[in-house]
């Protein structure tokens, strides 16, 4: 096998599956990337069982063929050589020679024959702009659990309904501590696989975000048996969906009440890094105060001091003072883009429910704290 390549366009590819190579190393081929040369282009290849990355870039090829070698070895190669034409040889024992200008290295590689086989999936695919979903996978992923004994919370759950005519398609995540959700209404309808739902796992999100370079990009969405596959012109990226079932969400979420504070998005947000600097590092409580247009936050370390910040608010509810992870409302708030956002608080024991002021289809629970 031999081809010739843009330096830039190799390394966009290898960077494309940095995220995906398998880092615990249990199975030396899946720390490899598998490049195969065709006519005109090469495709790279990596996968780690659980998600799978399979992309074509232009290329020189002057003999095809396909070889696997390790994938960080091979990037950080590349990262460093000169912006020129890489020349890329496969020799005996599936060793690769890499030459650019006057740069020569050699890497040992593995049989290609070693590689899982990419999944070639028989499904119905449905297009959804790539903005909506950046959107909607930045608006939810924070609050996706990291607990890998809660395996059914580490990752989104994702389903379409159909309301008044319209194709909307809801993404929900929720790591016990805090819920988002986020509804979006889409020109075409989804396949009829979506009504039921599904959990994708945060690492195949994380990757179809970084997949995603243009919001007016179209996506083709699709399910195969267990797995969730999107495709671009170039790229194609697989993952096997968490086995499991979502809790009942729409439980969770508190109605709305009287007890209604339209708050500056801005000012709420540095205030409560602010204050948060004093409060507990481990739990990073914080207690909220609300009553007459004046919301008061607050926070107390006995190792370190304590803190008090007042915000002007529209407010005429009931008093309130109720403690939060400032943690969890910071990463809330830095995924709402508007001015201002409404806080709906029951009382003092009760979750509390962030929206955008100009946004119903999006909002955040966070449950409160003891302090």
């Amino acid at each position: 096998m031999q081809f010739h390549i843009n330096k830039e366009t190799f390394l966009k590819g290898l960077t494309k599956v940095q995220g995906i190579i398998e880092k615990r190393h249990t199975i030396p081929i899946l720390a490899n990337v598998l490049i195969e040369a065709k006519t005109g282009e090469i495709i790279i290849t990596a996968t780690d069982l659980e998600v799978g990355i399979k992309s074509s870039y232009p290329s020189d090829v002057i003999k095809e063929g396909k070889v696997t070698v390790s994938a960080k070895k091979l990037f950080e190669i590349i990262k460093e050589l000169p912006n020129k034409e890489i020349q890329f040889t496969s020799k005996n024992n599936f060793w690769v020679e890499i030459t650019c200008g006057k740069s020569i290295f050699n890497l040992v590689g593995l049989s290609p024959d070693e590689f899982p086989k990419f999944p070639d999936l028989n499904l119905n695919t449905s297009e959804v702009k790539a903005g909506i979903f950046s959107e909607m996978i930045d608006k939810t992923i924070f609050s996706v659990s990291n607990d890998e004994t809660k395996f059914n919370l580490t990752g989104i759950f994702i389903k379409s309904e159909v309301d008044d005519g319209k194709n909307n398609i809801v993404f929900v995540s929720t790591d016990g501590h805090r819920l988002s959700l986020i509804e979006r209404t889409l020109e075409s309808s989804l396949d009829e696989k979506f009504t039921d739902g599904f959990i994708l796992p945060k690492k195949g999100i994380a990757e179809i975000r970084k997949l995603i370079e243009n919001a007016d990009e179209i996506l083709d969405i699709g399910i195969s048996d267990n797995n969730f596959s999107v495709s671009t012109e170039s790229t194609s990226l697989i993952m096997r969906m968490v086995d499991g079932d979502f809790p009942d969400y729409k439980r969770v979420i508190p109605e709305k009440t009287s007890n209604t504070a339209l708050i500056n998005r801005d000012l709420l947000l540095h205030a409560l890094r602010r204050i948060s600097v004093l409060s507990s590092e481990k739990s990073k409580g914080i207690k909220v105060g609300l009553s007459n247009d004046c919301l008061i936050l607050s926070s107390s370390n006995p190792d370190l001091g304590d803190a008090k910040e007042e915000i002007d608010v529209v407010y005429n509810g009931s008093e309130i003072s109720i403690g939060f992870n400032a943690r969890y409302m910071i990463d809330i708030l830095q995924a709402i883009d508007q001015e201002n956002i409404i806080f709906y608080l029951k009382d003092n024991i009760s979750p509390g429910l962030i929206q955008p002021e100009k946004d119903d289809d999006y909002l955040a629970v966070v449950m409160p704290m003891r302090l």
